[in-house]
């Protein structure tokens, strides 16, 4: 099984700056892609980002150029970096991961509990 634990989440003002932290604990000797989906209240569950074992990202398009996701290996910890947000960022933000980039970006298979995100403006 594998977990996964979000941090970093808040409340920040347009234009301002947040970053969440997701920690992968259990079985990450199979999880090469780990990524961040988020949901806006009303809406369906989005994809934000993903990165893969060899470094390469996939962003979403509301996203590309705002948002930077990285990952330390040895710390088994994901980071999602957001600049110049926006009121329509506001979402619970879902760590996710699975075996390859891929899955991440179209079904992954483990979830984090959320953490929310909130962009007054």
């Amino acid at each position: 099984q594998v977990q996964l634990v979000e941090s970093g989440g808040g409340l920040v003002q347009a234009g301002g700056s947040l970053s969440l932290s997701c920690v992968v604990s259990g079985s990450t000797f199979s999880i090469n892609g780990v990524g961040w989906y988020r949901q806006a209240p009303g809406k369906q569950r989005e994809f934000v980002a993903a990165i893969g074992s060899n470094y390469n990202t996939d962003y979403s398009d509301s996203v590309k150029g705002r948002f930077t996701i990285s990952r330390d290996n040895a710390k088994n910890t994901a980071y999602l970096h957001m600049n110049s947000l926006k009121p329509e960022d506001t979402a619970v933000y879902y760590c996710t991961a699975d075996q390859a980039l891929w899955r991440v970006v179209n079904a992954p298979l483990y979830w984090g509990q959320g953490t929310q995100v909130t962009v007054s403006s």
